[in-house]
């Protein structure tokens, strides 16, 4: 149960809700705005999904930070992709050859964890052993406190915001197979 949410909040145990059940009272008392597909939620200061609000609780109460983590941090479709495997490869250069290397066979994105985004992520994330490479699109006021406090280094993806916004854009409308509503006068104003 996310543990900022749960502060203040008084409930003798007959009178105990669920974590689905608080989760969704918070989420309906957050300001809401338009966003292009789904409306977006304020929490700690920043824009999200409801979904990905969600999953940015569950991260913020289960994954547990380690002082030598690497975190990579992009908005989505800025490249993480390539700086995965960049990445990966620096960080596990004395492990492989060329020949056996696990790029040659697995996609970044399989060899490098993506925290919040679907289940088992973070299981898999703690399996992992120190240096551990992660991977989000969760802007760090969402990420659990310790990732700051204990020094955990953060790799972040910048790319020109109408490039991104542009590529965002065609790939919302190729998900939706090109049944969006939305045009990309509409998505600059939400």
């Amino acid at each position: 149960l996310h543990s900022e949410a749960m502060e203040g909040s008084e409930t003798r145990p007959s009178e105990a809700v669920s974590p689905k059940t608080h989760t969704e009272n918070l989420l309906a008392t957050l300001p809401k705005r338009e966003g292009w597909s789904t409306p977006l939620l304020l929490y700690n200061n920043c824009w999200i999904r409801p979904h990905c609000l969600k999953d940015a609780m569950a991260v913020q109460d289960k994954l547990k930070p380690r002082p030598d983590d690497i975190i990579l941090a992009a908005h989505p479709k800025c490249g993480t992709t390539w700086l995965k495997a960049l990445l990966f490869t620096v960080l596990n250069r004395p492990r492989y050859t060329f020949t056996d290397h696990p790029l040659l066979t697995v996609r970044p994105h399989q060899l490098v964890p993506f925290i919040a985004l679907r289940p088992g992520d973070l299981d898999r994330a703690e399996m992992l052993p120190s240096p551990r490479l992660l991977s989000t699109h969760l802007p760090l006021p969402l990420l659990p406190p310790a990732v700051s406090t204990l020094g955990c280094r953060i790799v972040c993806v910048c790319r020109e915001p109408k490039d991104a916004f542009l590529s965002r854009w065609h790939f919302e409308k190729k998900l939706h197979q090109g049944k969006s509503t939305v045009t990309v006068k509409t998505s600059e104003q939400s």
